[in-house]
């Protein structure tokens, strides 16, 4: 089959709701009893929440799986070049045939019942983990928690929330408190929930969830410590230490997520190799990710061309702080971003450590923020703007007044995905 099979059943999946985002597990439970409860036959699962870290620390546990010699499903979104990126077959990203198989059974399964692309989507992936085998499976959560599609796992191996900050505001509430509420939706009773650092705040809520659930916390500050110490990552809980590299993935935020990523292979009975090569052997792309060969990285030299899909404020801080750690050289922002986010919020940070920023939008999103939009923003954020009518152009722009700078390409995974798709055409 080819690649356009799936894409025709993903796009009649966008019309069966008017609303992209309708929090509620009403649908997702229907179709589910369709088809025979798949998530009942799930290989033993780690349900990971928060608002930055997620993938990343997927991706180190599943490093640290596959290294012992596990065979893991995984599931994440939103995807960046292609919609098989999200569904990950016991190591391997599912093949064209198999998604379009999954994808057609849930379209018929649900029939003409009212379901987001989203909810469907992730009833697929399921009922493609619950049909292949696996030691273990990671769901990332879409939105949230409590009312996330992800969200429907009776007793999960593991739970994991990490960092909780302000973002999706609109659909998860408009505090820290009512948002962490959200992500602890996911603890599960008598279910261990490893938990990264949080705000007071956010931690209260998550303790107060995890007690009236019996649910054991691994918190960090508290059972689990992390940081660096002359290049290297220290480890420490209550059973002892460890001295490990420093993590693949770049910027000071990863230790922690190193640290939450430890937490859970130890806490699954994974030994210190395992621990070594969730550092090391990490690869989880558009996350501060140094681009070296294709199309746009050939376009940008001698330049470095970098991209990153980061796209609130505390990511904004994140990516700040990690451009302070690299190597001194000059950088330039090329940045669109979507109408729902906190875009001065996000940049604000970043006007410490760029020497400009270039607005473009995001090709073919209906909620992209116009360069003009984007532009107004950064320079209320302290940052010096230009307008290019897209990434090509804004690229042969910097190179050309600074050979030897550092483009940073940011703002959104949706940017990212598009980058990415440009980058590696023919």
């Amino acid at each position: 089959m080819s690649q356009q099979s799936s894409d025709v059943i993903l796009e009649r999946m966008m019309a069966l709701h008017p609303k992209i985002i309708d929090l509620t597990l009403d649908r997702v439970w229907r179709l589910l009893a369709a088809l025979d409860n798949p998530q009942d036959k799930l290989p033993p699962v780690i349900h990971i929440a928060g608002t930055n870290g997620k993938g990343s620390t997927q991706a180190m546990i599943r490093a640290g799986l596959e290294a012992s010699g596990a065979t893991v499903h995984a599931y994440t979104s939103p995807h960046l070049a292609r919609f098989h990126e999200r569904i990950r077959l016991a190591g391997d990203l599912i093949s064209e045939d198999h998604l379009t198989d999954v994808l057609d059974r849930c379209y018929s399964a649900n029939g003409s019942e009212p379901i987001t692309y989203f909810e469907i989507t992730t009833v697929a992936a399921i009922l493609a983990f619950a049909e292949t085998p696996a030691d273990f499976t990671l769901l990332e959560v879409g939105l949230g928690g409590r009312l996330d599609a992800t969200n429907v796992i009776a007793k999960p191996a593991l739970t994991v929330i990490t960092p909780v900050d302000l973002d999706h505001q609109s659909f998860l509430g408009e505090t820290l408190t009512a948002i962490a509420g959200e992500k602890a939706g996911i603890i599960k009773r008598g279910v261990p929930c490893i938990v990264g650092p949080q705000h007071d705040e956010s931690m209260d809520v998550i303790e107060r969830v995890a007690a009236r659930n019996a649910a054991p916390l691994l918190a960090h500050g508290q059972h689990w410590h992390v940081t660096t110490e002359r290049d290297r990552l220290v480890y420490q809980d209550e059973t002892g230490l460890l001295d490990l590299p420093l993590p693949a993935l770049p910027g000071p935020h990863q230790i922690s997520n190193a640290g939450a990523a430890i937490t859970a292979l130890r806490a699954l009975g994974r030994d210190e190799a395992a621990c070594e090569a969730a550092l090391t052997k990490t690869y989880w792309p558009a996350r501060m990710e140094h681009l070296t060969v294709g199309k746009l990285v050939d376009l940008a030299k001698p330049a470095e061309l970098w991209l990153d899909g980061g796209h609130n404020p505390a990511a904004g801080a994140a990516l700040a702080a990690t451009l302070r750690q690299q190597s001194p050289r000059p950088t330039h922002l090329i940045c669109g971003m979507l109408n729902t986010k906190d875009v001065t919020g996000y940049m604000r940070p970043l006007a410490d450590v760029a020497e400009s920023l270039t607005a473009v939008s995001i090709p073919g999103e209906a909620a992209t923020l116009t360069a003009e939009q984007t532009a107004e923003a950064a320079q209320s954020a302290g940052l010096p703007v230009t307008i290019a009518p897209d990434v090509t152009t804004a690229i042969k722009t910097l190179t050309a007044e600074h050979p030897h700078a550092r483009i940073l390409i940011c703002g959104s995974l949706y940017l990212a995905g598009h980058v990415i798709r440009e980058n590696t055409a023919n």
